[in-house]
């Protein structure tokens, strides 16, 4: 599908049917994704400014819907868990005196 004016790009987008209601259209974020028919996705609220009609999102990670492999932001967007490798979340400050060698 194409944004509206003036965003210009192909988005992805599924055509949902969901238990209770007749079928949506649905955002999917990221990209390398690999769903097709007859997969099971979970839909959460949130529409898409440039996308007309679209007023949903699909929630990676969830059921079949696979997760944005090598996704190191905002990974609970893309249900991608925290990488073994690498430092570990440590506020900024400590950080900053860890490099100072202050403690």
């Amino acid at each position: 599908m194409n944004p509206k004016k003036p965003n210009s790009a192909m988005r992805h987008v599924a055509k949902v049917r969901l238990y209770n209601k007749p079928r949506v259209t649905a955002r999917i974020p990221g990209s390398g994704f690999g769903v097709v028919k007859f997969n099971r996705v979970l839909v959460r609220g949130g529409r898409a400014n440039d996308l007309p009609g679209v007023g949903y999102s699909l929630v990676r990670g969830v059921y079949d819907f696979s997760p944005h492999f090598g996704k190191k932001r905002s990974r609970s967007f893309y249900g991608v868990t925290r990488p073994e490798t690498g430092i570990k979340h440590v506020r900024r400050k400590t950080r900053q005196k860890a490099a100072l060698g202050e403690g």
